[in-house]
């Protein structure tokens, strides 16, 4: 059984889906008018490992996610970069899916974009307004947001201390424009040199909020299970979203609300953000840094859970992969000398048994750093039967498959290791003749190409002696 904490009623709750065995999961994805950084990425990561485990538990998910592709934020970087609104956005888009797939989060089923959903979005405003939701004032369309009764529940927001917030936030054009200061915009009207389509209130483009309502709802119906996306978004951005939603639909918007907790950095926690310029692209950091070592830092700690981003924290999670890879390593090669059998009951008994601790921990809101601390209770044990004198194929074959499926919950998938003991003995045989030739080159090209699998090299008065990492 799957609980999750739901933001909106403030506590855990039993995963229903509304089909049995299937998964209905909206995630707000990103403004493309830069690289993403590396706190852009921790909801990426965070929500790919949440899909994965519903996979593990056998759920089949439908994972939509969008991209901003209008927005002021893009429209300024167009001018500043000498381009089209679409040629920014498409730079941006590519460079998100070539950032995330270095750190192997999968593919959204769907990721619609604002621009391909304009005639839906027009659509969906026309309704709110048919409805009293909405009003047109000189292009621009406003949302009431006074009228839906549930607004702020999502943030724990009283209307007084949001409207008192919304008021010191207008600007006095605003504040002629709207009727109420909490009001929102579902469409802007065009200004001159905008990006703008036309619409029953002239040239314009749609208001930020109104894009996910109409895409979830288009693509995932009137009412899904699970709306995902940073802690940042809870309020305007969700709380716009249900309000709008709801209005159109008369349906609930979404069943279950999680959010991210955010990427830290520095002494005091400051949390990292483009406009405090504090942050570190996805796009530089997958060439300093291994990407999986990156994944690994973000999706062993519990989602909701706040994630300091040092060079120390970087250096841990990279031990620690490191163990788990050398446990996968030691086991494989140990095939080579494995004895057909039937599957060793006392060792499955073992392993299950760190199996349904992981399970238990994931179940409990997706709760990664307990599960983590299974796997490695299983990669102790496979060390142990690695050293072995006689060891069973069957329970080899047993042992490598679960522990990569249940490590490719977290995202993690390690290339085969397939050097052998006579390899490695030939290269270091080969780099000894170098040597003694004062082929120095062929001797630390030897050395690298083993490094890069694994293997590390110790010159010794008694020889070469080496160890797999």
């Amino acid at each position: 059984m799957i609980q999750l904490y739901n933001t909106l009623t403030k506590q855990k709750e039993e995963f229903k889906p509304q089909k049995p065995g299937q998964v209905l999961m909206y995630v707000c994805g990103p403004t493309v008018y830069n690289y993403i950084h590396i706190g852009n990425a921790r909801s990426a990561i965070a929500f790919d490992t949440i899909r994965r485990y519903f996979e593990y538990r056998g759920y089949k998910v439908k994972y939509v996610s969008n991209f901003t592709d209008v927005d002021d934020k893009i429209i300024k970087a167009s001018q500043k970069l000498g381009l089209s609104v679409k040629e920014v956005t498409d730079k941006f888009i590519a460079a998100f899916y070539e950032d995330t797939a270095a750190l192997n989060v999968k593919k959204a089923t769907l990721n619609p974009r604002v621009m391909d959903t304009m005639d839906d979005i027009i659509d969906f405003v026309a309704a709110l307004i048919e409805k009293g939701y909405a009003y047109e004032i000189k292009g621009d369309v406003y949302y009431r947001a006074r009228k839906f009764k549930n607004y702020g529940q999502l943030s724990g927001q009283s209307i007084d201390a949001l409207e008192q917030g919304a008021s010191e936030r207008l600007s006095s054009e605003d504040q002629a424009k709207k009727e109420d200061p909490l009001d929102f915009a579902l469409w802007k009207a065009a200004k001159p040199g905008e990006i703008s389509w036309q619409s029953p209130w002239g040239l314009g483009r749609p208001g930020w909020h109104i894009e996910c309502s109409v895409m979830a709802t288009k693509y995932l119906g009137t009412t899904i299970d699970i709306h995902a996306g940073g802690q940042d978004l809870e309020f305007p951005h969700h709380e716009n979203e249900i309000a709008q939603s709801e209005a159109k639909t008369g349906q609930k918007f979404a069943n279950y609300w999680l959010h991210n907790g955010f990427v830290t950095i520095g002494e005091d926690d400051e949390k990292m953000s483009k406009s405090l310029g504090n942050f570190v692209t996805v796009h530089d950091l997958v060439k300093q840094v291994d990407p999986q070592v990156i994944r690994f830092f973000m999706a062993t700690t519990q989602y909701r859970r706040p994630i300091r981003y040092s060079q120390a924290n970087l250096d841990e999670a990279a031990n620690n992969l490191a163990k788990l890879k050398t446990a996968l390593t030691n086991l494989t090669f140990r095939l080579q000398d494995a004895s057909e059998g039937q599957l060793e009951s006392d060792v499955k008994a073992e392993f299950d048994s760190y199996e349904a601790s992981f399970t238990k921990a994931m179940d409990d809101d997706f709760n990664a750093q307990n599960g983590i601390a299974a796997v490695y209770e299983m990669a102790k044990q496979m060390n142990i039967y690695a050293e072995r004198t006689k060891v069973i194929k069957e329970t080899i074959d047993y042992l490598l498959v679960n522990f990569k499926r249940i490590l490719a919950v977290f995202g993690i998938e390690f290339e085969e290791d397939t050097t052998s003991d006579e390899a490695i003995e030939a290269l270091i045989a080969e780099r000894k003749a170098a040597r003694a030739e004062k082929n120095f080159a062929r001797s630390d090209e030897i050395r690298d190409q083993l490094k890069a699998q694994g293997i590390i090299l110790e010159d010794t008065p008694q020889g070469t002696r080496w160890k797999r990492v």
